[in-house]
């Protein structure tokens, strides 16, 4: 049986973009997850395997600029800007992008839009 045969399709999806992409201390991995209402990124070093930090549209920082009937799209840019910020606190201008098998549209290419706009380089 194949290495493959166990998989679903998003497995697979998902098991090709990471076999190219590696975070480092100098250049970490920005990973996306998208929920039904909610959208998570974070900064991760894969040589030492740890997160260096997480920004959801649920943290604290990003809730109190987020106004009530914002679409979710509005709320991705957001949270895309707010890591920049934080990464840049930690000194960190370049990280590699994992979209994280969803496609490079919607609330993931907002997130990103939103990152490189507060300075961030993919």
């Amino acid at each position: 049986m194949s290495k493959f045969a166990k998989l679903t399709s998003r497995e697979r999806l998902k098991f090709r973009i990471r076999k190219k992409i590696i975070g480092t201390s100098e250049r970490p991995r920005l990973a996306v997850f998208r929920s039904m209402n909610n959208i998570y990124a974070q900064l991760i070093d894969d040589l030492n395997n740890k997160t260096i930090f997480t920004v959801s549209s649920l943290s604290p920082e990003v809730s109190s600029e987020i106004k009530e009937k914002m679409h979710k799209t509005e709320k991705s840019k957001i949270v895309g800007k707010i890591l920049a910020q934080k990464a840049q606190e930690k000194s960190i201008k370049k990280v590699v992008f994992d979209r994280n098998r969803y496609l490079y549209h919607g609330r993931v290419k907002a997130l990103a839009d939103g990152a490189r706009e507060a300075g961030l380089e993919f």
